[in-house]
């Protein structure tokens, strides 16, 4: 049985490809549970009616808000702890690890308070209805009470990853989804919750999985240490968890921003079109997940070989991540625009909705052959601590280049113009991460050889 320690020397020492499919396929195991999660919750919802469709999508952007402060400390805390083990400093990495955990909860509990006292005002700027409002404030208000839940077990799970035990950050999302899958009709239906049963399962469900990951740390199972002492305010620790984690904060408030006005957009055409969009991205998330779970396992391996100095295996991690991310992606856009009216059937018997969606869904797709080698670079940054680069593919497809796309596209050309929103989006943050994609190779070119010279002296 391997030690923590053997399992954090393994990324510097062990063969690229069994490491980093060991560690991504844990991480993609547990992102496809949850994508599934998030189909089979919307069918559930989708029983309710094409209302109760359009709330989860005018809820979407409060949750992205969420979601973001729990990557803000746990991508940005991952990869410091990354990089502080790869140089082999496991003080600091402990230091790290406590202290994101403990902003979490507090940026958490903060995200609760704000959410409860904003909440109906949010929802109708993100395009609730008066007919989608009731379910959108009944769904959304449940989940923003258990914002530090959330919170803290996004965090956590990347923690767990940064020390290279994916596994139990696989156990603990399965666990998680699969309780959500199995609560959902039990609170729904059988005790008449109805949407806020929805909801309630996602939290009680999220409880579960954070108390799996909180007992490995109480049992000292961890090589990181979790406790009081390791927290701290230190000026250059806490930037250099910002400067990694900001970025994909700002990306979630932008895809917020973003889905708020295609909500709004398409709330002019009505419910249908609202609920389409709704439908459009639990779909896209069936691709999007496990390229984000091949990046989990990605990170923490490019991290910890760039912080040891040992880029002979830093740019094999990278041809690799490319070349299985590009695979997918190809395959994973075929398999979608072939089969987008049978999948939305599943979800909606709405005709209105399956034949706007069915438009929408292969719009959206039209790039996604792409979408590997975006995440890969742009984790491949947030990994090495570029911020600027980290930052600016984190919010272009979601934000620089979505947000404008949807102020003008829908005035041009209608509803079509709402659905071409995000192929735009792509288009230029393809073209976006190849200028960055080959200047930090370049780079990272010039240091290895800076770094053999020196050796060679």
């Amino acid at each position: 049985m391997q030690t923590p320690e053997d399992r954090t020397r393994r990324m510097g020492e062990g063969r690229i490809k069994p490491v980093l499919a060991g560690l991504a396929l844990p991480s993609i195991v547990a992102m496809l549970s949850n994508a599934f999660y998030n189909l089979v919750d919307a069918v559930f919802i989708g029983r309710l009616g094409t209302e109760a469709i359009g709330a989860v999508a005018v809820a979407f952007p409060i949750t992205q808000v969420i979601v973001g402060i729990g990557l803000l400390f746990g991508l940005g805390g991952a990869s410091y702890i990354s990089r502080a083990l790869g140089a082999g400093d496991r003080d600091q990495a402990n230091r790290v690890a406590t202290t994101v955990l403990g902003l979490a909860a507090l940026f958490g509990v903060l995200t609760t308070v704000a959410g409860l006292i904003y909440l109906v005002p949010l929802l109708r700027l993100f395009g609730a209805t008066a007919t989608i409002l009731p379910y959108a404030e009944n769904y959304t208000r449940i989940l923003v009470i258990g914002a530090p839940i959330l919170v803290v077990r996004m965090t956590l799970n990347n923690v767990v990853r940064a020390e290279g035990n994916a596994r139990l950050a696989m156990a603990a999302m399965m666990t998680g989804a699969g309780l959500n899958i199995a609560l959902d009709p039990l609170f729904m239906f059988t005790l008449g919750l109805g949407i806020q049963g929805a909801a309630l399962a996602t939290v009680v469900s999220q409880v579960i999985a954070e108390g799996l990951m909180l007992w490995y740390f109480l049992r000292r199972h961890s090589y990181l240490r979790i406790q009081p002492r390791y927290f701290s305010l230190d000026r250059q620790l806490n930037w250099e968890v910002f400067k990694i984690g900001t970025p994909t904060l700002v990306r979630q408030l932008f895809t917020s921003v973003a889905v708020a006005l295609l909500n709004n957009a398409a709330a002019v055409y009505g419910d249908a079109a609202v609920a389409s969009i709704g439908l459009t991205f639990r779909i896209l998330f069936l691709g999007m997940f496990p390229v984000f779970g091949f990046g989990q396992g990605f990170q923490p391996l490019a991290g910890y070989n760039y912080g040891a100095r040992r880029y002979d295996r830093l740019f094999e991690v990278i041809r690799v991540g490319v070349l299985w991310s590009s695979i997918f992606s190809v395959l994973f856009t075929i398999l979608i625009q072939l089969t987008a009216p049978l999948l939305l059937k599943v979800f909606s018997d709405d005709p209105e909705v399956i034949r706007i969606a069915t438009f929408n869904v292969r719009a959206f797709h039209a790039l996604f052959m792409f979408f590997g080698p975006v995440v890969i670079f742009n984790v491949l940054f947030q990994a090495l601590g570029r911020g600027l680069p980290a930052a600016v593919l984190s919010m272009a497809r979601q934000g620089i280049f979505l947000i404008p796309a949807i102020v003008i596209l829908p005035r041009l050309f209608g509803l079509t113009g709402v659905l071409f929103t995000q192929t735009f989006a792509d288009f230029f943050t393809v073209i976006t991460t190849a200028y960055f994609a080959l200047r930090v190779i370049r780079e990272l070119q010039r240091e290895a050889r800076n770094a053999a010279r020196g050796e060679n002296l």
